[in-house]
């Protein structure tokens, strides 16, 4: 076995970090004795040597080795090889079809997967079905014989008894004809037609023939596909997964921070992350197709979504729920009958299940109005079962479920979250998820303020654990703006000046803007620090300067020479602080107009911002054109150039077209292309086409 491998000059070629010459070690251990040996260097070559779906010289040279070890019946794991192989096969396919081509190593590795289509075949006829299931994939993949592929496909179907493996043929199929749609296209339309109709086959396999020819003719898509799709998932509730399939295994749930010496909102994270890579059902990758495949049809998925929220299989609801998730952050259009849909699995009898809603609403918490009263409720229910410190209860889920509940209630402002949100800040438990709501209940600012200023004294600043958490507590004490929190962010600016916690410094520094003349006494602090070293703390001290001090002779030469400055960020703030400062910083509109022809837009749109602040009328056209060129090449600035068009009166008619133009986009857009930014982005447009076109 490996006849040749060390023939070949490993050290000349590289990988993720660095000389491959470690690659036949790899490839050695790979079919060890020891698990464990294999486990570690499996990982290894998916983290360097096929590196996030990178394909190397050296991932290519490995491949006829790699398939040796997948045809010897005596190599432990061979089922983890041939998956391997498809991966670099189907990634580097994918890179060869891209818009800027593959490299000479994708070629090669595309060509080499495909000049083994017949073991590929084997391997999908394979006794083990971990084998036959990593294999099945590549058929659609790498054989250029349609009528072969087709006719392998088509007789592996009835052979498979499993559901997984039949699903995947199916969506092989699919593959083939979207690789191959003059040769293949026409055939697997019909077959999926045939299987769609084919009550003898499972439920699961009927829908999967739905999606996929769907998914290869987006445009024939219909009213009777989804109807169709809505009664197969009727058909699977025979089908339903037991709920400890997939729930994960109970654990005592402590403060988020005890994870590794990681700050808290890290560890949290992750922890989502890693939840979104589970799914509980075996279709839920095919629905998430089905859904792509939608795409912008946003009544047709939620009709979906709604029957695949009836489901009795706790999983198969757990994962629509994140589903829905997904088309409202991603997607505009009314989503009220969705938001109150996952609001109603508040009350599923798995806690998980009600964690996961949870989690929807409150990432959804801009449309999540329509929930408040399912929120409130829940909330309320579980104080009376679990008691008043349910915030801190030992059971993940059940934790999980309420906590997420009272950020959502928060953030609507609901003063029901209040009890929980001082349980949180009292006890100390996950007090960081408290903090990052506190800010928008200033109805309770008696209350959550003391605790607050507290909260952010008990923090080490030299501690990097908790720098987060400082900036998070700075900016709710910031949002509720009560003068009694000024002398301990002055404390904090101080301390983080002290040890050079330069990002803690700009938050505290931003903090104290929100006080204006009040904050006076941190006036001399602010003034040392205009002229500090770190590229972020001038800036921030120049704005805390003119917000504090008001004084626009004392801010003009910093802000000017700031807009002389090579780092965008430095510009943008100068200008932002201009703006503020109106008519009196005349001086600046020289080198503002200059900058309005900047190669980076966002330095011209608040730059045009800040012209049309101090210049008015007289800057309009200049204003409107850079705001208007800056909005269609990144639809990112949209946001910072309807507020400035919001402030620019009849000014801003010649943007009519342009808004109009923006509310026909039916994906998310705006900064971040987060619903709250879209949110914002949708009613500023609407209330000024109200306004303009009225004028």
């Amino acid at each position: 076995m490996f006849s040749g491998l060390h023939e070949i000059d490993w050290s000349s070629m590289e990988h993720a970090y660095g000389s491959a010459e470690e690659v036949p070690t790899l490839l050695l251990a790979l079919r060890s004795s020891d698990a464990e040996e294999r486990r570690k260097a499996l990982g290894r070559f998916y983290g360097a040597v096929h590196h996030q779906g990178d394909v190397y010289a050296c991932t290519t040279a490995s491949i006829p080795f790699l398939f040796e070890l997948a045809d010897d019946v005596t190599t432990p794991d061979r089922a983890d090889m041939v998956e391997l192989l498809v991966s670099i096969g189907s990634e580097a396919l994918d890179r060869c079809d891209g818009p800027y081509g593959g490299s000479e190593a994708h070629v090669e590795a595309v060509a080499a997967v495909r000049g083994r289509a017949e073991t590929l075949i084997g391997f999908a006829r394979d006794p083990d079905v971990r084998v036959r299931g990593a294999a099945i994939p590549g058929l659609g993949l790498f054989i250029d014989d349609v009528d072969r592929a087709a006719t392998v496909l088509g007789g592996r179907l009835p052979a498979e008894a499993s559901i997984v493996e039949q699903l995947l043929i199916v969506e092989a199929m699919a593959a083939l004809a979207l690789r191959l749609p003059e040769r293949a296209e026409a055939q697997a339309m019909a077959w999926f037609t045939e299987l769609a109709a084919d009550a003898a086959v499972a439920p699961q396999t009927r829908l999967a023939a739905v999606v996929q020819r769907a998914r290869c003719a987006p445009e024939q898509i219909g009213d009777d596909t989804i109807a169709t799709a809505i009664t197969l998932l009727r058909e699977l509730e025979d089908a339903a997964v037991p709920a400890e399939a997939w729930c994960d295994p109970t654990r005592p749930a402590g403060p988020a921070a005890s994870g590794d010496g990681a700050p808290p909102q890290i560890v949290a994270a992750f922890e989502d992350l890693e939840r979104h890579r589970q799914i509980h059902s075996p279709t839920t990758d095919l629905l998430r197709t089905f859904h792509r495949t939608l795409a912008a049809k946003v009544p047709q998925r939620t009709a979906l979504l709604a029957e695949q929220l009836r489901s009795r299989d706790p999983g198969s609801c757990l994962d629509a729920i994140r589903m829905s998730a997904e088309l409202m952050k991603s997607w505009r259009g009314d989503h009220t009958r969705l938001i109150t849909l996952v609001a109603e699995q508040l009350n599923a009898s798995h806690d998980q299940v009600a964690a996961e809603a949870a989690a929807t609403l409150n990432a959804c918490h801009a449309i999540a109005e329509p929930a408040r009263k399912a929120l409130a409720a829940h909330v309320a229910a579980q104080y009376a079962s679990h008691g008043s410190d349910v915030w801190s209860t030992p059971q993940p889920h059940l934790r999980r479920s309420h906590q997420e509940a009272v950020q959502a209630l928060a953030r609507l402002g609901d003063g029901r979250a209040v009890p929980s949100i001082v349980t949180a800040l009292d006890s100390g438990d996950d007090a960081w998820r408290a903090v990052q709501v506190a800010g928008t209940l200033p109805q309770a600012a008696d209350q959550l303020i003391p605790r607050l200023c507290a909260h952010l004294r008990s923090l080490d600043l030299t501690q990097g654990l908790w720098e987060m958490g400082v900036r998070s507590n700075l900016s709710a004490l910031a949002a509720l703006a009560d003068d009694s929190s000024i002398g301990v962010i002055i404390e904090t600016l101080a301390t983080a000046v002290a040890h050079e916690v330069w990002s803690v410094a700009c938050s505290a520094l931003e903090a104290l803007r929100a006080f204006g003349p009040s904050a006076a006494p941190a006036l001399q602090t602010i003034r040392s620090l205009i002229t500090a070293s770190d590229a972020h703390v001038r800036p921030a001290a120049v704005a805390a300067l003119w917000a504090i001090a008001g004084d626009p002779d004392e801010v003009m030469q910093p802000l000017l020479d700031l807009l002389d400055d090579s780092i965008p960020f430095r510009i943008n703030e100068a200008a932002d602080v201009l703006a503020k400062i109106g008519p009196p910083a005349r001086e600046a509109l020289p080198r503002l107009r200059d900058l309005l022809t900047h190669s980076y837009e966002w330095v011209r749109v608040p730059s045009a911002a800040a012209l049309w602040e101090i210049g008015g009328d007289a800057e309009a056209p200049a204003v409107l054109d850079t705001l208007l060129q800056a909005w269609e090449q990144n639809p990112s600035t949209a946001n910072h150039v309807v507020a400035c068009l919001d402030r620019m009166g009849p000014a801003a008619r010649p943007a009519l077209p342009q808004l109009r133009s923006e509310l026909h986009h039916a994906q998310r857009r705006g900064r971040y292309d987060s619903i709250d930014n879209d949110e914002e982005l949708q009613e500023i447009s609407r209330t000024l086409i109200e306004r303009l076109a009225g004028n």
